[in-house]
């Protein structure tokens, strides 16, 4: 089973696609996709979209794990994230993807076992949990992997 791992924004947009083989998770692609803030909104809402189908095309996931939203003082910031969001759950359903939506809470305690972990301690249980090159990921990316264990620790097989 492969599971496509979102960490949702629309500046900074956390990709995973981790793949179950032999009963270990393995990262087969992750990244953080930026768009301008020079960019209108609705560009970079397309731009996300356009990535979304390009990493889907590529990697043929089964499963869209995606991160659910907390609530937020900045309410423009969380209107343009669920936006966000919501480009990639269609472009997930129009691949026919099954969805898995998850919280905070519920990531930090399949990556950590306690769900009131910070994120030093998810980061630190993702780089154990799964081969990565340290050196080279960004939060968004370890973020979008936390996402897709999370995915893989709930989804019966």
């Amino acid at each position: 089973m492969i599971i496509l791992g979102i960490d949702p924004g629309y500046e900074r947009l956390g990709i995973a696609v981790l793949e179950k083989n032999k009963g270990k998770e393995e990262v087969l692609h992750s990244e953080c996709f930026k768009t301008s803030a020079k960019l209108k909104f609705e560009e970079r809402l397309f731009l996300i979209g356009q990535k979304i189908e390009e990493v889907i095309k590529k990697y043929k996931p089964d499963v869209l794990a995606i991160e659910t939203l907390f609530s937020n003082t900045n309410q423009k910031t969380v209107m343009h994230v669920s936006e966000a969001r919501g480009v990639v759950i269609y472009e997930a359903i129009k691949k026919d993807l099954k969805i898995f939506e998850a919280s905070p809470p519920q990531i930090k305690m399949a990556t950590t076992g306690y769900g009131k972990a910070d994120k030093n301690q998810v980061i630190k249980m993702v780089k154990m949990l799964v081969k990565i090159d340290n050196d080279k990921k960004s939060d968004d990316e370890l973020d979008a992997i936390a996402i897709a264990l999370t995915a893989f620790a709930h989804i019966k097989f």
